[in-house]
């Protein structure tokens, strides 16, 4: 028997199904396109400890002045842009959040329980990464970011998104353990799928590695360029949307899109898709629990 990668006790993590096989995905009011923007608000720390599988800073000997001062202009300057722009468009939010930053920032963290943006956990810090960590290592680094979380709202954290996609074998399982609804490590599907875990229920959420501008600012490409990306993806979604509905991701980060230079470009491409009837702007717990009321009425 092959083995398979994402498997739990021989049993896959996630069943295979082929998309025009499903029952039709259905959004309220009969939208096309589920649309969540997810800012990742982040803190990376200027001293950070090595990390057993890499360097947190790609410039050594430490500190990385350049990167770690890129880093902060996003949650000094870059960030407020973007809430501007979010609060144009009155788009509902979720952070994919280093939940340090409710602790740290508390000027940011005012503004965005103000909005009443929905907290995903993104890890404590983005240079604490979870590769390699025990079970109970990462268990407790979990409940931390559920404590802090807590403290904060006085609510549990629904969904979860690794520090730097540093996710491993047995996350899945801890997260939903923790009473966790959603998952964003999983980048295989325009749709919302149960993840099989060892007790309770999950749900992995289309979190996107494409339409995401730290990828894109890797790979040279600039403002315009990830615009029309957003664009293009949008495009073919909604029209494929039309009988099968679909989720749409838009990952961005303070540091990058919040840039002077780079604002217009992302706020042309929101204002295009926000143009367009049938486009539901939710929140990702918003689109779990509605994809979770779907599969309840397939269910007899």
């Amino acid at each position: 028997m092959l083995s398979q990668p994402l498997a739990i006790a021989g049993q896959e993590r996630i069943t295979y199904s082929a998309l025009p096989e499903r029952t039709p995905l259905q959004w309220p009011n009969g939208a096309r396109v589920a649309l969540w923007v997810a800012p990742n608000i982040e803190h990376y720390e200027y001293l950070p400890e090595q990390v057993r599988v890499r360097n947190p800073w790609p410039r050594v000997p430490h500190p990385d002045i350049l990167g770690y001062g890129l880093r902060d202009y996003g949650n000094r300057v870059g960030v407020w842009r973007l809430m501007d722009l979010f609060d144009a468009l009155e788009l509902p939010i979720t952070v994919s959040l280093s939940m340090s930053v409710l602790d740290m920032y508390p000027d940011l963290a005012q503004a965005m329980l103000k909005r009443q943006w929905e907290f995903m956990s993104h890890g404590l810090y983005n240079t604490r990464y979870h590769w390699n960590m025990t079970e109970d290592e990462e268990r407790d680094a979990i409940e931390v970011c559920q404590d802090i979380h807590q403290r904060h709202t006085g609510q549990r954290l629904k969904g979860w998104f690794s520090p730097a996609a540093s996710n491993t074998l047995r996350t899945p399982d801890l997260v939903a353990e923790s009473g966790m609804q959603y998952l964003c490590d999983l980048y295989h599907d325009d749709q919302p799928t149960p993840v099989h875990v060892r007790q309770g229920e999950l749900i992995s959420l289309p979190y996107s590695m494409e339409i995401n501008d730290s990828i894109a600012w890797r790979r040279g490409q600039e403002a315009d360029a990830f615009a029309q990306k957003m664009i293009d993806e949008f495009e073919v979604l909604y029209a494929e949307g039309a009988v099968h509905g679909r989720v749409m991701n838009v990952a961005v980060h303070p540091f990058i899109m919040g840039q002077p230079h780079r604002i217009g470009a992302l706020a042309k491409a929101l204002e295009y898709i926000r143009s367009h009837e049938g486009v539901w702007c939710a929140t990702g717990s918003q689109i779990v629990d509605w994809y979770r009321q779907q599969q309840t009425k397939e269910t007899p």
